[in-house]
């Protein structure tokens, strides 16, 4: 279990959230599947319900505002110095600002931008609160990946706004790259398969650190979601795609004997 207090590079995946119809149905389920404890904010933050691993914050889980149409989707948000000016660089680059750059309070400063692939995904400029603070741990974030429809445009795009460098992974199965800074991975882009069907969107998947992949996809169904095929091994670990109970998905992936458990994990 590794912590962290100051806030994140330009450009790391910081923080996830999601926003649901059913913020106590998801408050069940995630703190059951995780072993979150979630503690909802005041009235002034809508409530807003920050889940923390060993007392520290590592996703948040919202309720979607009465009368706004927002799908519910766990989002991805990339840290930023200088919200305004990544702002500016996204409409430059072809992006579209989809919630305008506003104040959290003294928390940070937010935006949620679409790229020209039409995924989505929040920008976070930290002040008090600087994004997830564990890692290497169950239930923390350990992945953030664009899967998208324009696979030549969402990667041309993030490398132009944030300055990512490139190592390629493609093969003739699969196109995907992964996005570096300074040379270390912090997210990947790849080109959504052949094989998905057609009205899934360009979209971020949050992958979640778990222990045991199998337990975990069990766990999801008896907690009223589900298991979108088959746990299998990748040089990355041992991973599946699971639909909660309110139909947003997600991945959770475990160390194997091709990945190795990271440094400083504790099961």
């Amino acid at each position: 279990m590794l912590f962290r207090d100051d806030p994140w590079p330009e450009g790391t995946p910081s923080w996830v959230d999601l926003m649901v119809p059913d913020q106590a149905k998801a408050v069940a389920f995630y703190s059951g599947l995780f072993g979150w404890d979630v503690q909802a904010g005041g009235e002034e933050t809508g409530f807003y319900g920050m889940a923390t691993v060993a007392g520290r914050p590592v996703a948040g889980i919202g309720q979607t505002p009465p009368g706004q149409e927002m799908p519910a989707v766990w989002t991805t948000y990339l840290s930023v110095s200088d919200v305004d000016k990544s702002a500016t660089a996204i409409t430059e680059a072809s992006g579209q600002i989809v919630m305008p750059v506003m104040d959290v309070m003294e928390e940070g400063r937010m935006a949620v931008a679409v790229d020209p692939g039409g995924a989505a995904f929040g920008l976070w400029e930290a002040g008090n609160h600087t994004g997830t603070q564990v890692t290497a741990a169950p239930g923390t974030m350990a992945w953030n990946e664009c899967m998208s429809r324009d696979y030549p445009a969402a990667r041309a795009f993030y490398e132009q706004v944030f300055g990512y460098g490139i190592q390629d992974l493609s093969t003739d199965e699969f196109t995907y790259a992964v996005l570096l800074l300074d040379g270390r991975p912090v997210g990947g882009v790849g080109a959504l398969p052949d094989s998905v069907p057609s009205d899934v969107p360009s979209h971020w998947d949050t992958y979640f650190s778990v222990a045991d992949a199998d337990a975990s996809a069990a766990r999801a169904v008896e907690l009223g979601g589900r298991a979108l095929g088959e746990p299998f091994d990748s040089p990355y670990g041992r991973q599946v795609r699971i639909a909660d109970d309110q139909g947003v998905t997600f991945l959770v992936v475990s160390p194997n004997e091709q990945s190795g458990k990271p440094e400083g994990w504790e099961d």
